[in-house]
């Protein structure tokens, strides 16, 4: 896919993910809704020798492109080609977040495998299976019919129970118990994960003035103990943006390995466009009564279009935002370590 010539580096999932369940750091997952964010982060991870992931929802970027106007072959092409044009050289993962299944019916478990085969195809090697919102029983049956297509091929394999409530919902948190049933129950059909997301007290979207952040690392560290004795490498945190950093820092020692970051990279590319076309997004936002990020595929093109010298301020943002998160995910030199890990 790359080329002999390429000094692009884009691993497996289960290839890297196998390698760093004994080394306290964190892989920062970046939803990269808005392209121009790509090269900041990238410069921030060369420079730290930092191992990162690249990821879209289902909703951000499916067979239609979702809410970013992004296909999956759109979105791994931009990855890579910004890889070759910023000479980036440290590993990274494409990773397919929240393949979301809600029901059991037929029609949603056929919409799922149509999606993963087309984003296997377009080159992506990290899956996340999320049927956490239906019973128990029916999640783990739904990922048993599913994710044999991925283990198949070697690439990462991340599932999901308890669902990160957005901002202004009460949390649910994951217990003990319940990961001992889910996994246990996964491990008897011979299934057996890299990576498992939980409900840890996080949140999803910007925290609003005055809440507070309450992501219980206790039992966060309890969950990870059980998991690994499933043999998953680590746990997934979802709702990092608007985390202080200082809690941020101690999520690696409590089992966290994949940190999720979304809307803050949405944050990111909004203070870097012209002022007139963010204007517009959000009278479109308010005249359709949804969120922001619904412009995004709406304004695709202009957003694609805007002048050097805003890409730039982007990057720029992007770039030292990047950096303060790989340092305190202590993801700094992962790279170096990882290669020495695997013996390559």
């Amino acid at each position: 896919m790359l080329g002999s010539d390429s000094r692009v580096c884009m691993l497996d999932g289960g290839t890297v993910y196998r390698h760093i369940a004994e080394s306290p750091f964190i892989i920062m997952a970046c939803n990269a809704r808005i392209r121009h964010v790509i090269p900041g982060i990238m410069r921030a991870a060369e420079e730290l020798d930092a191992v990162i992931a690249f990821e879209l929802t289902a909703t951000e970027g499916g067979l239609d492109g979702g809410y970013t106007g992004q296909s999956p072959q759109q979105f791994v092409s931009t990855v890579i080609e910004y890889a070759e044009s910023c000479k980036f050289t440290k590993p990274f993962i494409i990773h397919a977040d929240h393949i979301t299944i809600k029901n059991t019916s037929t029609e949603e478990l056929e919409s799922a495998r149509s999606l993963i085969a087309t984003q296997l195809t377009a080159g992506y090697r990290s899956f996340a299976l999320d049927a956490s919102f239906n019973p128990m029983a029916d999640n783990i049956r739904i990922i048993s019919e599913l994710a044999p297509l991925l283990l198949a091929d070697d690439v990462g394999l991340e599932v999901e129970i308890g669902e990160i409530p957005p901002v202004g919902r009460e949390s649910s948190l994951t217990t003990v118990e319940d990961v001992e049933e889910f996994l246990g129950g996964l491990s008897d059909l011979n299934i057996k994960p890299h990576l498992l997301a939980i409900d840890n007290g996080s949140k999803s979207g910007n925290y609003l003035d005055g809440q507070l952040v309450n992501i219980d690392l206790e039992r966060t560290g309890e969950i990870f103990a059980a998991a690994r004795r499933f043999g998953v490498t680590g746990l997934v945190q979802h709702g990092i943006t608007g985390t202080p950093l200082r809690i941020v820092g101690k999520l690696a020692e409590y089992g966290i390995r994949k940190g999720n970051i979304g809307t803050l990279w949405q944050n990111v590319a909004h203070a870097g466009l012209p002022p007139e076309l963010l204007d517009e997004m959000r009278d479109w936002a308010r005249e359709n009564r949804c969120d922001i990020k619904y412009a995004t595929g709406v304004f695709y093109d202009r957003i694609n279009s805007i002048p050097p010298e805003d890409v730039k301020l982007i990057a720029d943002l992007a770039y030292r935002e990047a950096r303060e998160f790989i340092t305190a995910f202590h993801a700094k030199g992962s790279a170096t370590r990882l290669a020495e890990t695997i013996g390559a």
